[in-house]
Parts: C-alpha cells; sequence; structure tokens
C-alpha cells in the first residue's frame, strides 16, 4: 500500500511539474510575441512570425494555401475578392487596421493590416487568413547603384488538409460571389463618355469617367406606377436569370428603347436604372465614331453590369440604307460616304446583337428617341430592343406623385380639377416639376399649375385648329376638298 501511495503521489507530482511547465511555457510565448509586438520592428517580426509557421506546419495537419497579389502581370481576382471578403470578417480583437479613401470615390474603405489573423468560419470549418508582406529588393535599371524595395502581398488561408476539396470548390466560390455582391452595394456609381482622341490608345483610355451623382430613384419617378412595376420586375428577372441565359445560348443582355416627346423623363428613368441595379453608365455618342471597328473597340472596352446609352437615336447619326451600303463603301469619294462617316446600321445591329455583343455579360442597352416611327425596323425587334416603353404625357398619377415631392401634398381638394385638366392639356412630368418648383408652397403652388394648364391647354387647340385650317386650305388649292 505504501509503494502504491508512493506511485500515485510520484504521478501527482509529474502532472504538476508539465502542468507548470506548460504554464511557463504559455506565458513565456504570450510575453515574447507582446514584447515583439511592441518593439520589434515590423519586417524582423514579420520574419520570427513566418519562421515559426514554417516550423509548425511540418508536424502539422494543417494545409496552408497561398493566394498573391498578382497573378503573373496582372492582377489576382481571388487576392481582390478576399481583401474585399475579409473586411467584413474583422473582428473586436484585430488590432491594426488599413483604411483608405480615393479621392473620386464615395466610400470609405478597411482591410487588414499585414501579419493580422482572421477567423472565418465557413459551413462549421474553421479558416485561418494571415495578410503577408514581404519587401524584395529589386534593381534599378536607371541607376543600379540605388536598387528599391517592393512589397509583395499575399494572404495565407490555412485549414486542415481534409477539406481541401470543400475549400477549392465551395468556400472561394463564396468568396469570390460575396465581395461581388460587397462590391456593387458600396461602389461609386460612375458614367462614362467616350473621347475619341484616345481611340488607338489602350482600351483601359477608351472611357472617361466621372461620379454619378443623380439622385434620380423609381420612388421619385413621376409616371405611371403599372409601367413603373413593370420595368423594376423585368430588371429583377434579367439580373437573376444569368444561367437562364447560358442554358438557351444567348448572350447576356437586355434591350430598352425609351420613346416619347422631349421632357417625359427619359435621362431620369435611365438615372433611376442605374441607381437602383448600381450599374455604371456609359454614355455613347454615335456621332463621333468614324467606322464600325471603332464601334466594335468601344463595345470591348466596357465594363459588365453596365448601361450603354444612345440618346436621340433618330437623329444622332444618319444610318444608311442597308441595301446600299456596299456600293457607297466602295466609293470612298461618295459625298453621303464623307458626310455619314462609315458606321453603318449593319455595324450597329451586330453591335448590339450580333457576335461582338457577346463580350461582356449582363450589360443593358438603352435607345431614346422622340420619334420611334424614323427608325428602322430592323433596330426594334425582340433580341435587339426587348421593351419598349412609351414615356408618355404626366398622367394623374405622375402629377400626385410631382405634388408630394415638391410641395409636400399628398391629398387636396383641388387635385381633381388638376387632374382634369392634367388630361387635356398635354403636359409633361418637366413641364408640371417646373410650375410647382416655382409657384411656391401649399395652395398657391396648386393654384399657379391651374392657370399654367389652362392656359397650355388653349395653345393647344389653337395650334390644333391652326393646322386644321392649313390643311384645309390646301385641300381646296389641289382640288380635293369636301364638296357640300
Amino acid at each position: 500500500m505504501a509503494l502504491d501511495g508512493s506511485t500515485a503521489e510520484a504521478k501527482l507530482a509529474n502532472a504538476k511539474a508539465l502542468l507548470t511547465a506548460a504554464a511557463s511555457f504559455a506565458a513565456t510565448v504570450v510575453l515574447a510575441r507582446s514584447v515583439a509586438q511592441d518593439l520589434l520592428p515590423p519586417q524582423l517580426r514579420e520574419y520570427f512570425y513566418v519562421g515559426f509557421r514554417n516550423i509548425f506546419s511540418r508536424f502539422s495537419n494543417q494545409l496552408t494555401m497561398v493566394i498573391e497579389e498578382m497573378d503573373g502581370l496582372g492582377p489576382n481576382q481571388i487576392y481582390d475578392a478576399a481583401e474585399t471578403y475579409l473586411a467584413t470578417k474583422v473582428s473586436p480583437s484585430t488590432h491594426r487596421l488599413k483604411v483608405s479613401k480615393p479621392e473620386k470615390e464615395d466610400n470609405i474603405t478597411t482591410t487588414i493590416e499585414s501579419n493580422e489573423e482572421v477567423i472565418d468560419i465557413f459551413n462549421g470549418v474553421k479558416l485561418q487568413w494571415f495578410l503577408v508582406c514581404n519587401q524584395i529588393q529589386r534593381e534599378n535599371f536607371h541607376n543600379p547603384r540605388l536598387p528599391y524595395k517592393s512589397t509583395v502581398r499575399s494572404f495565407e488561408l490555412c485549414f486542415h488538409k481534409k477539406h481541401r476539396e470543400m475549400i477549392l470548390k465551395s468556400y472561394l466560390p463564396h468568396v469570390l460571389l460575396q465581395a461581388k455582391l460587397l462590391k456593387q452595394q458600396t461602389k461609386t456609381l460612375k458614367i462614362f463618355t467616350f473621347d475619341p482622341q484616345h481611340m488607338y490608345n489602350r482600351l483601359s483610355n477608351l472611357w472617361i469617367p466621372t461620379n454619378l451623382d443623380h439622385p434620380a430613384t423609381f420612388d421619385k419617378l413621376a409616371m405611371d406606377s403599372e409601367i413603373k412595376g413593370f420595368i423594376l420586375r423585368d430588371l429583377e428577372r434579367f439580373v437573376q436569370r444569368k444561367e437562364f441565359y447560358r442554358k438557351v445560348g444567348k448572350a447576356w443582355k437586355r434591350g430598352y428603347l425609351l420613346y416619347g416627346p422631349p421632357g417625359t423623363g427619359k435621362s431620369s428613368l435611365i438615372a433611376a436604372m442605374a441607381n437602383y441595379l448600381k450599374f455604371d453608365v456609359y454614355d455613347l455618342e454615335l456621332a463621333e465614331i468614324q467606322r464600325n471597328s471603332d464601334l466594335r473597340k468601344l463595345l470591348m472596352g466596357m465594363a459588365n453590369r453596365s448601361i450603354l446609352v444612345v440618346e436621340d437615336i433618330d437623329c444622332s447619326i444618319e444610318f444608311r440604307d442597308r441595301q446600299s451600303e456596299g456600293g457607297e463603301e466602295d466609293d470612298p469619294e461618295s459625298s453621303s460616304s464623307r458626310r455619314r462617316g462609315l458606321v453603318t446600321l449593319s455595324g450597329l445591329l451586330n453591335f448590339i446583337d450580333g457576335l461582338w455583343s457577346c463580350c461582356g455579360d449582363e450589360r443593358i442597352i438603352i435607345f431614346t428617341t422622340n420619334r420611334k416611327e424614323k427608325l428602322d425596323p430592323a433596330l426594334l425587334r425582340p433580341g435587339r430592343m426587348d421593351v419598349h416603353v412609351h414615356m408618355s404625357y404626366c398622367s394623374p398619377c405622375g402629377f400626385r406623385l410631382l405634388a408630394s415631392n415638391y410641395v409636400g401634398i399628398k391629398n387636396h381638394e383641388l387635385f381633381s380639377e388638376i387632374e382634369e385638366w392634367i388630361l387635356r392639356a398635354k403636359v409633361t412630368p418637366a413641364e408640371v416639376a417646373e410650375q410647382l418648383l416655382k409657384g411656391g408652397d401649399g395652395e398657391k403652388a396648386l393654384s399657379d399649375l391651374i392657370e399654367f394648364l389652362k392656359t397650355k391647354t388653349r395653345g393647344n387647340e389653337e395650334a390644333e385648329a391652326k393646322i386644321r385650317q392649313e390643311k384645309e386650305g390646301e385641300e381646296e388649292e389641289n382640288g380635293t376638298g369636301t364638296v357640300s
């Protein structure tokens, strides 16, 4: 019994000694890490961290994937996605963050600093991310005596080896998708214009960006609620049907034709679509383009998830008839060729519906016109202009929305009278908005609007009577008048 008691006491003493040693080692590691964090230069600290990770990795079941910032000469898409994604996974224990705001952007962005650890949980699996930055000395070709240092960045993703397939097939695609959605939600919208002087430079220089700060939204658009609802549903269906377009063999694009009198809100609708989808806008001036090949190059220079706008398509360029295109191009001295340049209708059709239209995904093409009847039928068929939206004169529904937005009145005893005159006056939403804007507040603005609508109606009736008189006079001169 004494021997057994001695053995038990010896085992207990050994266990205490091991626990004490482990506690001392852990305390030493914590102290060393704290001292290293505070005293060691970042380069030396990084050297020790990398060395320890390499030593422990040899005796571990952990697998480390290295995701470098550059893939050859171009950026690594997975690195960019991870940088965006991990900014949402930073824990309260994180000590260092990088904060930036580009000059022409609206949002402040945060990213993790070098040697910081970020923990992510995916499908119950713990994943460790590290940002590693290495200083590399490179040769200065202009002055070999003054070499320069550059920073090479990479992410290290650590996890158990048994999860390798899941990481490659599920987790990394998840990171790419989430980063794409995050960038769309926080992006600063741009409107791009074409610069003819840069046509023969790199594709990235073809379009000049400017921030798109247009405040239009679907809630503020003064248009029929049914048309507005239809457009919203169509846009939602379009952005959610990537696999459907691929399955049926169609380019992932959608064409809209907005037609109607000036001032009916075509430009505001385009801005509302851009704000709703978070799509950049590319404003294309066809009259500035000299040939079909330039048109194709411009298409290649556009980004995905964008809206291409060609305003006033009926008067922006005079297209040649398709049957006569060949003959005129063969004759470089033709006055018609010189006047119209080398952009043809068939070139535009191939741009929006041919093989070159497949050079990008998730694009919307919008044509606007005041005179739909002047357009070639080939431009209007489904597959090119899929949705035709008539931007009509102001309706009673549109007036009520304008009254709410401009003077803060949602209902008033004068509304019924105003709506009667709205139907007769053929007035655009822009005209109604201008009257409400300058008419003051409350009831006075509504009263002034009634007077404006009455004047507008009388003017329209006088103009129509004058047109009838002129037509009757022409018929009498031609001997085609009605004999009583």
